[in-house]
């Protein structure tokens, strides 16, 4: 059954109160035909009476020497014409059926039940229903009198049987009986139905308003929205239930209890960010120190210049990893770019490359896809490009002149820059991450040879999302690690020529 729940209620209540009044109206015209019968009977008690001392013909009994048969038809059909809806029997002193008015073979039961009779001859309470001769299995409400005694009987002579509802009437009134019921039942019907489906609809809404409103407030709930004024438990005159105020307790609670675990855990990761930033920022100052004066010994040529190298490339991984930790707090606490610009992207893949060119084996590979591009912070996508490709320089090894190649390529909406080295490849944790969409940073991932690793990683990744692009892990055909770097095209470069300068 589709529709809201209130109309199905109101449907379900309406079916239910109809079957009520169908259930109420047959026991109803029960109760009026048995009122019915026990009127007409007491209004008859003593028509059977009244013949028996008036009509000598039927006083004369049924024996042998009695009046002629004829006589007595005439006196039946006299009573029948006078009163068509009665049926008139004469008893012998068993109850079997002696004479009556109608073809031969209508009395299907010439027996009748002679305990019926007694009890209405000793003034039982009515109605009373006797044996029917026309019907083999009904019984009928009836007038009785006993035939009086003659002198010398040891039995009575006989009873006199009236029918009350003969089949004449029951001819007549089962049509109008049966077109005022439906009539009836129909005009009530319709009545009932009109009347439950606006009453029922008013108080069907009003009950389900608590549960409505609930249900609004949970399609609408945010975690991060304060809770409103008055959106608790349903009011006490408001018509809800024990049960609706149960469930919206529990909501109540529950949201209370999200909306705290988010704020303590908003709280815990700006604490953590804020941290992070404080330590990077502590460190850089002292690091940089260090590693200016480390220089400024080497470029002397002191005696010790190998230790001083040594110092000064641990120096330089030190200040590499602190600013990274400051660069992922500053990413971590954006919810967007910062500053948003159209730039080509091709011209900017180039630039990056052609810096690593002078110091590393790197090289521009693929075919020119042509003129793209994007739209974001150019500062912030040229950093994921050069990390990317500053991870793929220091785990490519030495193995080939060109360790590290990158490509530009067009994939529909998006532009994907795909860098590929021949090294020992990303570890398996990391890639799944990757490709996953998991920030690699939840959880620590360490090196195979010690340490943390995947600084450089998750801020191309952080870079990526702010930009509405992603950061996956490709199968290497030759070994290596092969990412690719996926961010949308700008407005209506999705459609322009690919060949496009």
């Amino acid at each position: 059954m589709s529709g809201s729940f209130a109309r199905r209620l109101t449907l379900a209540l309406s079916a239910l109160l109809l079957a009520y009044g169908a259930v109420i109206a047959g026991i109803g015209r029960a109760l009026e035909a048995a009122h019915e019968q026990e009127a007409l009977q007491r209004l008859s008690h003593g028509l059977a009476r009244h013949i028996v001392e008036h009509w000598p013909e039927a006083t004369a009994g049924t024996g042998a020497g009695e009046p002629a048969a004829a006589a007595r038809a005439a006196l039946i059909g006299m009573l029948m014409a006078v009163n068509p809806g009665i049926e008139v029997y004469m008893l012998d002193a068993d109850g079997r059926v002696a004479s009556y008015l109608g073809e031969p073979g209508m009395v299907q039961r010439h027996q009748v039940d002679l305990a019926a009779v007694r009890s209405f001859l000793a003034g039982a309470a009515l109605p009373l229903r006797g044996t029917d001769p026309m019907s083999p299995r009904g019984e009928k409400v009836f007038s009785a009198a006993m035939f009086p005694p003659r002198p010398g009987d040891a039995r009575p002579p006989g009873y006199l049987y009236v029918v009350l509802e003969g089949q004449a009437r029951e001819r007549v009134a089962a049509p109008l009986g049966l077109q005022r019921s439906w009539q009836t039942a129909s005009a009530v019907a319709a009545l009932a139905l009109g009347l439950t489906l606006l009453i029922g609809a008013f108080v069907v809404r009003r009950l389900t308003r608590p549960l409505r409103e609930l249900s609004r407030r949970m399609q609408t709930f945010q975690i991060g929205e304060p809770a409103k004024a008055g959106g608790g438990a349903p009011a006490a005159d408001d018509g809800a239930g024990d049960e609706v105020r149960i469930i919206a307790g529990s909501f109540d609670a529950m949201a209370a209890r999200l909306r705290r675990q988010s704020a303590e855990q908003a709280a815990r990761d700006q604490a953590h960010r804020e941290l992070m930033a404080g330590v990077a920022h502590d460190l850089r100052t002292p690091l940089t120190a260090l590693h200016g004066n480390l220089e400024a010994l080497a470029q002397a040529g002191t005696r010790d210049a190998r230790h001083v190298r040594a110092a000064l490339a641990q120096s330089d991984k030190v200040r590499r990893l602190t600013q990274q930790l400051f660069e992922l707090a500053a990413l971590q606490t954006l919810e967007q770019t910062p500053h948003r610009e159209r730039f080509r992207l091709d011209e900017l893949v180039a630039d990056v490359v052609q810096k690593f060119e002078l110091q590393a084996p790197v090289a521009l590979g693929g075919e020119a896809p042509g003129r793209v591009e994007c739209e974001g912070d150019l500062q912030l996508v040229e950093r994921a490009l050069t990390n990317l490709i500053d991870n793929s320089v220091r785990h490519a090894g030495s193995s080939a002149p060109a360790q590290v190649s990158v490509q530009l390529q067009r994939l529909g909406t998006q532009a994907q820059v795909l860098v590929e080295d021949r090294g020992a490849g990303l570890p398996a944790e990391l890639a799944r991450r990757l490709n996953a969409g998991i920030n690699v940073r939840e959880g620590l991932l360490k090196r195979s040879g010690g340490g943390l690793g995947g600084l450089g990683l998750a801020i191309a990744q952080r870079i990526a999302a702010l930009h509405g692009g992603a950061l996956h892990a490709l199968p290497a055909p030759e070994g290596g690690a092969r990412l690719a770097l996926r961010l949308p095209l700008a407005p209506g470069e999705a459609t322009a020529d690919a060949g496009t300068a």
